[in-house]
Formats: C-alpha cells, structure tokens, sequence
C-alpha cells in the first residue's frame, strides 16, 4: 500500500472535528447500536481527564476514513464512537438553551452556544433551521438526527426504528449527565458546560487512518485485525455492494432496499464475525481459489454490476442452510444421520477444509451421495487432521479441486467424488503408525469430547454396543493416573508426562467407579476393570498383569489396528 493512498496520525477530537472537514456515515453503514454499558465506559473514560488531576489524555483507538479530497470523509469504522461525542457535545448545547431560557446569563451562554455549535456540530440556518452538519448519520439514522437533535427540539418517540429510539436515548442519558457534572463542579454552569466541551477535545484522540478507496480500507482491516482489532470487513463490502447500485446510471430504490433487507437477513443468521468465513467458503464451492487476505480484492474486480450483485446474493442465500448445518449442526440440522452421526463429529474435529467441497456436493449431488461425500469427510479429518496432525493446506487445495470439478458438472457422483478425495486419504499403514503414537491431552475440553468419541467408535467395534459419547452415565479413566501417587513405581516422571495421555492409557468407566478408584494403583483398578460393561476396559483387566509403558503402548497398537476397521472408506485402498 503505497504512501500516497494511505496516511496515519493521531488526532485529538477538536483537530478532528473542529477544522472545517465533515464527515459522511456512508448510507448503507450499520445503525447506531451502543447502550448504556458503553455510554457509561465512555463518559468515566471523560470523567477521567476532564477532572481536576486527571489522566493527561485518553485513546479513542483507530478511526478508518476513505476520502479523495482530504475534505469530506466516508466513515469506515468508528461511527459508533464520533456518534456519541456528537450526542454529548449536543446534550451540552441543550443545557445551554435550558439556562439561557431560563435568564441565567443569556448572553455569555447564548455565545457559547453559538461558538461551540459553530466548531464541532455545524451551521444551523437562523431561518430554516435546517442544519449544515460536520457529521452526516446513515440513512436510517439522519432524519432523526438532522430534525429534532441537531435543532435541540421536541423529540418524538412513537413511530421510529430502534436505532432512532438508541439516538434518542444516548442524548437524553448524556444531558442528564452533563447537567449533573456542571452544577456539581462550578456555581457557574455555563462555563462548566463550556469548559467540559473543550476539554474533552482536547484530551480525546484517535489513531486516523485515512484511505482513498475500499480496497485500501480492506486493507487496512486485515493489517488491524491481525492486531487484534476487530473491524468488520462484513460491512465493508456490503457498502462497496450498495456503492456499486448506487453508482449506477438509473437509480435503483427498490433494488437497494431488496439487497439491504437481504445483506441484513444473512449477516443475522450467520453473526457478522462468521460471515467473512461463510462468504470464502461460498466463494470456492463456485468460482476461484482466493486467501481470506484477498477475497475482497477478488470480489471487487468481478462483482462490478448490479446483475452480478444481484447474482452473488442469490448463490450466497443458496448455501447459507449448508454452512449453518456444518457449524451450529444442533440447530439447523439434516437428518438425524447427517447431524449426529456426521456435521457434529466435523464440527468437534474443528476441521473446516471440506466446506467448499460440501457445498457443491449438498447442490449439485443426490441427497444418498451427499451423505456418502460428508460421511467420506469425517473419515479422512479424522485420519488425516485429528489422528494425522497432517497440514491442511494441502486439503484445502485438493477440496477446492473437487468443490470445481462437481460445480462445474465434470464430477457427478459420490464414487468419482472419493476417487478424487484418494490423495488425502491416509492408508491403514500410516494411520496405524499415526494412531500408535497419538497422545491427546484431555485437559482440554475439546480433546477430552474427541477422546470419549473414539473410544466409544473402538468400544461399539470390539463389542456392539453403541454408547452416546456425550452421555454423563460415564467417564474416561486415566489408567496411569494424571497425577499418580503410590503404586506407580514402575513409571519415572518422563514416562509419566510421555504416556498418561496416551490413547492406549484412556479407557471408559461408569462415573461412580470412575470417582471411587482416583489416584489408585493398577491391583486396586483392576478388579473394577474386570466388572465393567465396557468391553474394551474389562479385557484391560484380562490382558495385563500389571501397568508399565511397554503396556500401554502395546494396547495402543492393538487399539490403532481396529481403528484401522473403524474409521474406513471402503471405496479407497
């Protein structure tokens, strides 16, 4: 990103605002959305450097802003936060209007008024007292902001969207606020007003990022999200979405309101931070293989036209049911099948390579061959992700391939779908020697779900018995105890640390027995192992005389060569 389209500096508010430059919510941007949770942070953050000794000043964080001329700014992200300290620079005026009305020094606080609405809200038309406004809101906002708060007016409340009732509310909470400040810090509450104002432009300042186009913007979003800040890219498309209609040659209304009402439908579904995901993952099921980093790049230069926007969405809304059954599979669910048997142990794998591959699939494929492709997923994530710990850049590459080949009508099947799938398909050999080694630490939640599942899948092999893996009734039993104490002479503390979560030192245990036995040596587990109901843990019983590492490993061996069976594409080698 070169210099002469990107610049940053700090800015205290007064620099900001009190210049003569304005600034444009772009039209389609998000409503107001902050509550008193956040007015509150904001205004003891103020309390906090306006006070006597106060802190010296107080860091608002980033401010995007897009602008060709340095005059007029677009306001990319931080709409929230120049909202508000507009409200509050308001809810002063309108204290100064109540003093004035009621006598107290109508002239020095009729200037003050005028000077402070001069330099950081605008110009108001003594006539009209239509308002000239530094601070443009979106186009569900403005109205309700330019007529009864910039005017200091009446303010309506029947009849008004949410957002416009959170305007209305930020105000009325600030003014009462400001008033209770000026009377408690000077018998001259012009003058604290006054005072409060400009200190706090003074002590308030951002991190200024101005930009001269969106990809800029996207840009700058990657670069702060790597950070840790979270910006949202989801709105940042969508206005490039409405710029695209709105630059048309004929102007469009409806079809803005369509794609607003349809853009906004979506990002509720999904949640907007789930959204960028969803939109790559769409992306290669149909068109090209692009990195999270340049997918807005990608978009920009072939989503260029209303018919192609119009397009997107309605390719978008086909596979949002798709995404939502793979991530919340509770909730938006397919047949019992597909969801407890497939999307939920995808989901707990956390492996999300094959989406591009399962969106093609769920369209264009039978629903019989669909269930085969997942079912052929979760087989490989798991030879290949869980148990193989292989890198998954590979997988992605190779099921954006299919995800093509299906979109595209080359693949039609679930049978030339596997064949394709063969290259990330580890063979018995080398899961085998994968799962002979495996350690997955349980203190982990996560990893102590998975554990409960494979061991439940060997179980319900070795003895066809099939066990809910989420149910209470059981637990999993460290048979090298995570902390042992007496009785485990025979391991030294290396081998303490490299096998206790070996999977060939995990079994099943009914709770109470689980909870009872603790920290006991293997002669006192041992004859509770022989009554369990669990096949594989009463064999352990059956097999060892004693626990050592050479044990553990050799059950682990065992274990490995009937997962071999277990976790099988019977199509591939």
């Amino acid at each position: 990103m070169s210099a002469t389209n990107f610049k940053t500096e700090n800015n205290t508010y007064r620099k900001l605002i009190g210049n003569g430059l304005t600034y444009r919510i772009p039209r389609f941007q998000r409503d107001y959305s902050w509550t008193d949770d956040e007015w509150e942070d904001l205004w003891m953050d103020i309390l906090g450097t306006i006070q006597e000794n106060g802190e010296p000043a107080h860091y608002m964080g980033y401010l995007v802003l897009q602008s060709q001329d340095e005059k007029s700014f677009d306001v990319i992200d931080g709409q929230q936060r120049l909202t508000t300290l507009t409200l509050i620079v308001l809810a002063a005026l309108k204290n100064l209007q109540k003093l004035i009305d009621n006598n107290n020094n109508p002239e020095q606080n009729q200037r003050r008024l005028e000077q402070i609405r001069q330099t950081y809200i605008g110009y108001l038309d003594p006539v009209t007292l239509i308002s000239k406004t530094k601070l443009t809101l979106n186009r569900n906002n403005d109205h309700y902001f330019q007529s009864y708060l910039v005017p200091l007016g009446h303010l309506p409340q029947r009849g008004f969207r949410a957002s416009e009732h959170s305007l209305r509310k930020a105000f009325e909470w600030f003014e009462k606020r400001v008033r209770d400040y000026a009377k408690k810090v000077s018998n001259d509450e012009g003058v604290a007003l006054a005072s409060l104002v400009e200190t706090m432009s003074d002590k308030l300042f951002f991190t200024v990022i101005s930009v001269t186009d969106e990809l800029n913007a996207y840009k700058v979003f990657e670069t702060l999200n790597a950070r840790g800040v979270r910006l949202s890219s989801t709105d940042l498309l969508k206005n490039y979405l409405f710029s695209v209609l709105h630059r048309e040659h004929e102007q469009h209304p409806h079809e803005m309101n369509a794609l607003e009402e349809r853009w906004e439908a979506m990002v509720t579904r999904l949640g907007s931070e789930s959204f960028p995901d969803f939109l790559r993952t769409h992306w290669l099921s149909r068109r090209s293989f692009v990195r999270q980093s340049e997918l807005f790049k990608v978009i920009r230069a072939k989503v260029t036209t209303r018919e192609a926007i119009f397009q997107l969405l309605r390719e978008m809304e086909e596979d949002i049911d798709t995404y939502l059954a793979l991530t919340n599979p509770e909730i938006y669910g397919w047949s019992p099948t597909l969801k407890e048997g497939y999307a939920q142990n995808l989901r707990m794998f956390s492996v999300r390579q094959p989406f591009p591959l399962l969106f093609a699939a769920h369209r264009k494929l039978s629903l019989e061959d669909f269930a085969t492709v997942l079912k052929s997923c979760v087989t490989i994530s798991f030879r290949y992700n869980v148990i193989g710990s292989q890198p998954a850049h590979e997988q992605e590459r190779l099921y954006y391939s299919i995800a093509q080949k299906i979109t595209h009508d080359e693949i039609t099947a679930a049978k030339a779908t596997l064949e394709g799938m063969k290259a990330i398909y580890p063979n018995d050999e080398a899961f085998k020697m994968a799962f002979s080694e495996k350690v997955i630490r349980t203190s982990n939640s996560r990893n102590l779900r998975v554990v409960r599942y494979i061991l439940c899948e060997l179980e319900k092999h070795s003895s066809g018995n099939d066990y809910d893996f989420e149910s209470d009734s059981f637990n999993v039993e460290h048979i090298l105890p995570q902390n042992p104490e007496s009785g485990w002479d025979t391991f030294n503390d290396e081998e303490v640390e490299a096998m206790v979560y070996r999977l060939g030192n995990m079994t099943l245990l009914k709770k109470s027995a689980n909870k009872n036995l603790g920290n006991e040596p293997f002669s006192i587990k041992k004859p509770v192992f022989s009554e369990s109901q669990f096949e594989l843990t009463s064999k352990i019983a059956e097999e060892n005389a004693d626990w050592t590492p050479e044990r553990i490993s050799a059950r682990q061996k065992a274990l490995a060569k009937m997962a071999t069976s277990v976790w099988r594409i019977a199509q591939l080698p």
